[in-house]
């Protein structure tokens, strides 16, 4: 039977790649790259310099795919991501079937940060499963996350003790606002700088984009006095780049 690995890579720096996702990688025969476009071509370079870096043998194949577009002008979020994801699906379905032995062919596609977080690839690869047209055995590896190397980065504990952490996009915390059970919130996904709505509140920011990557940026401080200089390094960085990632931490401050 076939069988893909989803490997997860770390947030940006080679050095997070794990023995365990090593061991993977020189198991696999077969690569599957998304490419997103020339401005993200170094997402791309990371990838396949791991693969030069860490596999013994090099006779693997690396197959490149261009990633379908989702529509980012719909009203309904949800239902384009499900278009996006079920175009993804399709594409993925017809590499498997093609590029992989039947008998035994290994595949992978490697996951920035982990699978498990903020990640549609498993949700696809459930998705081809449950279609039935393509059998395959899945295995996932953890990675670094962008939580993980974000915490470390900013030298900081992500949960305070007895407390509980909240982890949410920038959609949400815009619609939401600050959770009131959890005092620690952590947000992925956010393009429009949604915790320049909370000022005013008693918060500190822990903020860090590119992590783990040549480009890394972090800032951190009390959100009122440093919200504005996160929005114009963040804008700037993306302009220059074409694209980013970022996450932060918000620390309600306690008495």
């Amino acid at each position: 039977m076939r069988r893909m690995l989803l490997i997860g890579i770390g947030a940006g720096d080679p050095e997070y790649v794990t023995q365990q996702a090593i061991r993977a990688l020189n198991e696999v025969d077969v690569f599957f790259v998304v490419e997103k476009g020339e401005q993200k071509d170094d997402l791309v370079a990371l990838r396949r310099e791991v693969c030069e870096r860490f596999i013994e043998d090099q006779s693997y194949r690396i197959v490149a795919v261009r990633d379908p577009e989702r529509d980012r002008t719909a009203a309904a979020y949800a239902s384009a991501v499900d278009d996006w994801r079920r175009a993804r699906a399709e594409i993925w379905e017809r590499l498997i079937a093609d590029e992989l032995d039947e008998e035994g062919g290994t595949g992978a596609i490697l996951v920035w940060g982990d699978p498990s977080l903020y990640d549609s690839t498993l949700t696809i690869v459930d998705s081809i499963l449950a279609a039935g047209r393509v059998r395959f055995a899945v295995d996932v590896i953890p990675g670094v996350s962008a939580i993980a190397a974000l915490c470390a980065r900013h030298a900081i504990a992500l949960n305070r003790v007895g407390e509980a952490v909240h982890v949410t996009t920038g959609r949400r915390l815009a619609r939401e606002g600050f959770p009131e059970n959890a005092p620690d919130v952590v947000v992925m996904l956010d393009a429009h700088c949604s915790f320049g709505n909370l000022r005013g509140e008693e918060i500190d920011i822990y903020w860090g984009a590119y992590l783990g990557t040549p480009d890394e940026i972090l800032i951190a401080g009390a959100l009122d006095d440093i919200a504005g200089e996160i929005e114009r390094v963040r804008a700037q960085a993306r302009e220059r780049k074409g694209w980013i990632m970022d996450t932060y931490l918000l620390r309600r401050r306690t008495a």
